[in-house]
Parts: C-alpha cells; structure tokens; sequence
C-alpha cells in the first residue's frame, strides 16, 4: 500500500513542485470536507471518484441533546 508521503514526494517530483505545496493541495479536500462539517449543518459532502461524506443520524441526535442541555 503506497502511502501519502510517497504520494506527495511522486507528485512534487512529477510536476518540481515543492513538498509543502504539494501536501497542501493534497490536504485540501479533507479540511474542505472539515470545514463544512463543522459549520453544523450536517449535510452531506460527495468527493468525486472518492466517496461521500455524512453525519450520522444518531449522532446529530446526540449532539443536539447535549446543546440544549447546556443552554437550560
């Protein structure tokens, strides 16, 4: 199983990129996936040719419990 290193290090040399650019360009589409999770509308993300991303039902369930709890 090839790792994300290796794959940061083929790509950089493929295209004389730096690694850092690289490993960000990579990255970017799991704290994209991150960042609008976190904004707690808890709607689905699709990632072309990768996969989709949700929340658990039961869990926004849970989460919304544990918000009104605090504010009583």
């Amino acid at each position: 199983m090839i790792d994300k290193r290796t794959i940061v290090h083929k790509l950089a040399t493929k295209y004389n990129l730096p690694l850092e650019v690289v490993a960000d360009i990579v990255n970017y589409q799991f704290k994209f996936v991150s960042k609008i999770m976190k904004e707690g509308d808890f709607e689905a993300i699709r990632l072309p040719y990768f996969g989709k991303f949700s929340v658990n039902p039961n869990r926004v369930k849970y989460i919304t419990k544990l918000k009104d709890e605090a504010t009583r």
